[in-house]
């Protein structure tokens, strides 16, 4: 289906993120990824959407003179937005276990933003997920950041891991999108992309 309809495009995923690159195969396209580093700092007058919009742009800016005709790059950045804060990802363990205390007993909200760029065209779209947490003790909290160690994850956690599967009790929104990738989203952007070109 979205293959056929891709099949004279070069789709490519500017996203070191391996379950971005799953959810690329599960869609059933052909894709190149291809990873340019960029210091992630945006503006402090952004908030909630504009922060995750405006570095999911950032990251597609590296590509524009190398873009030929036929690509489609796709760049994305995931936020946690929490006490009108956004929690990026921590930088060891003691800033894990601080943001999973917060997340403790309350909800959050989890956007992920997706741009699309190809030489005449750039759309950027973001998704919001809202994600209730139980009441989690610090043994919990300890035991999930020494075995699964989420320093590669924004608000400290990944929603399919052990921290998931026992302390999430409301998801309202896309779980894909929790993940990193609001996948209904970008099956239908690239088919609209596809359509209107």
């Amino acid at each position: 289906m979205l293959k056929e309809k891709l099949k004279n495009y070069h789709i490519i995923l500017a996203s070191g993120s391996p379950r971005r690159q799953t959810f690329f195969k599960g869609l059933g396209v052909d894709f190149e990824i291809r990873l340019k580093p960029i210091k992630e700092e945006y503006p402090n007058r952004l908030t909630h959407f504009e922060i995750s919009d405006y570095l999911a742009q950032l990251k597609s800016l590296p590509f524009k003179d190398e873009l030929k005709d036929n690509d489609i790059l796709i760049t994305s950045d995931t936020i946690v937005w929490h006490n009108n804060s956004a929690l990026g990802k921590p930088r060891n363990k003691d800033e894990a276990f601080s943001i999973l205390k917060s997340l403790s007993n309350n909800t959050h909200e989890v956007i992920t933003s997706v741009c699309f760029t190809n030489k005449n065209y750039n759309k950027t779209l973001h998704n919001i997920t809202k994600v209730t947490f139980k009441e989690l003790t610090d043994d919990e909290i300890w035991y999930y950041i020494n075995t699964f160690k989420p320093f590669d994850k924004a608000g400290a956690y990944g929603i399919q891991e052990w921290i998931g599967e026992i302390g999430v009790t409301k998801i309202e929104g896309s779980y894909f999108n929790v993940m990193g990738l609001p996948v209904h989203l970008v099956y239908k952007t690239l088919n609209d992309i596809v359509d209107a070109l």
